[in-house]
């Protein structure tokens, strides 16, 4: 693969050295074994460094690390607050003047066209000032909670920082999950506000979701506030999506004003998003997570696992293919935590044929490409090289999850990308 900056792991062991006293030498197996040991025995000595090694922001001091290590119960970082969309734009003035989009994006009609969309850091963090002064003023507050039935799309990045900075609770579900299943997660959470979609494009068919979305306002009684998003139709028509006690409204000409922006100081463990388990042994569980465990975690695992750095200073590009119903849609977002550009791919992987998240790739200048196990395997067996269909010398690291990459397709990857 192209050249490597300096690893971020090593960075981070520089910078333990210099600030901790503490000596580890991660280019070695020894060296890095020791590292590891150390994190998940001395938790607070951990956790407190990376708190300090990204330098998160907080107006009011942290009493503790971690006052109590039994589970359940633990509580981490007492009395410090932060907010996940503060720490996303704090990277937006340095990574603009850069020259860094935030987002790349395209779709399926884009890609048929020969187009790319950039969106500026201070471009989205408009759209998200504005979508959280509209929901705002809808009566949004802590602890409400804001779904989205939405692709993977700039929008629904939009919407959940704007969810995020005013420290209401965010839930998405894709659009090509069917009304039960979509009902069987966002009934047990009750929202405020649902911002869904009137359709999609996947492998060159038109998805119309509207009568979806009907039936989801008809089952959710608590939602007061229904948000379309007139992606697949500019001119749908959304009259039926009216109703007594529930307001609707158009998510462009919300996202559309020029506004202040100050994302609210909350709780280190203040929930963020409720995600869900599969749903295989009865209803999904929704499980909740917090803004400061998944601010860490995300600049944890972005940078000191995925080896991103900031774009501002490596250029790294981020893409995982993922639909919004996936738990790696998560990681999209999480990227923006460390100031990376995200690349966000929404259709079918294998339309026209399976080079098409490669060229997307090498369009949107990524550095870091993900999918499933199931995709790399597909390309495989397809006989897909992609270094003949698109020009992938900027990638530099390969990421893979869901089902374990068979040995015959981790092969496959060394054979056929760039080393």
């Amino acid at each position: 693969m192209s050249t490597l900056p300096e690893p971020q792991i090593l960075r981070f062991t520089r910078w333990l050295a210099e600030n901790r006293g503490l000596q580890f030498d991660a280019t070695t197996v020894e060296g890095y074994d020791r590292l590891w040991r150390w994190s998940v025995t001395e938790l607070e000595a951990f956790w407190g460094a990376v708190w300090d090694y990204f330098a998160i922001e907080s107006p009011t001091p942290c009493a503790r690390v971690l006052a109590d290590a039994a589970m359940p119960g633990a509580r981490w970082f007492e009395g410090a607050q932060l907010n996940y969309a503060q720490q996303v734009f704090r990277h937006a003035d340095a990574a603009h003047a850069a020259g860094h989009p935030a987002l790349v994006f395209q779709n399926e009609r884009m890609r048929a066209r020969g187009e790319l969309q950039q969106i500026s850091w201070p471009e989205l963090r408009r759209q998200v000032a504005s979508l959280a002064a509209a929901l705002r003023g809808m009566g949004v507050q802590r602890g409400d909670r804001v779904c989205a039935f939405l692709p993977n799309t700039p929008h629904a990045i939009v919407a959940f920082l704007a969810t995020a900075s005013l420290g209401a609770i965010w839930s998405v579900c894709s659009p090509d999950m069917g009304p039960l299943a979509v009902l069987d997660r966002f009934r047990q959470i009750e929202p405020k506000v649902l911002i869904g979609v009137d359709g999609y494009v996947y492998g060159g068919a038109e998805h119309d979701r509207l009568p979806v979305l009907r039936q989801l306002l008809a089952e959710l009684p608590s939602v007061q506030h229904a948000v379309l998003l007139r992606y697949r139709d500019e001119g749908a028509d959304a009259s039926a999506l009216a109703a007594p006690g529930r307001t609707l409204h158009d998510f462009a000409a919300l996202t559309a004003n020029d506004v202040p922006f100050e994302p609210e100081w909350l709780p280190f463990d203040h929930p963020l998003w409720v995600v869900y388990s599969s749903g295989t042994t009865g209803l999904p569980k929704p499980i909740v997570h917090g803004h400061g465990g998944i601010v860490l975690e995300s600049l944890k695992m972005g940078t000191l696992h995925n080896n991103l750095g900031a774009s501002v200073e490596t250029g790294d590009r981020y893409h995982w293919y993922s639909s919004t119903g996936w738990i790696m849609w998560n990681t999209q977002p999480g990227a923006l935590l460390g100031g990376v550009t995200v690349c966000i791919y929404d259709g079918n992987p294998g339309t026209p044929d399976l080079g098409t998240l490669w060229r997307f790739a090498a369009d949107a200048g990524a550095t870091f490409f993900g999918a499933g196990a199931a995709y790399y395997a597909s390309c495989m067996k397809a006989g897909i090289a992609p270094m003949q269909v698109a020009d992938l010398s900027k990638l530099r690291a390969i990421g893979s999850t869901g089902s374990p990459l068979a040995s015959d397709a981790y092969h496959w990857i060394w054979a056929h990308l760039p080393q």
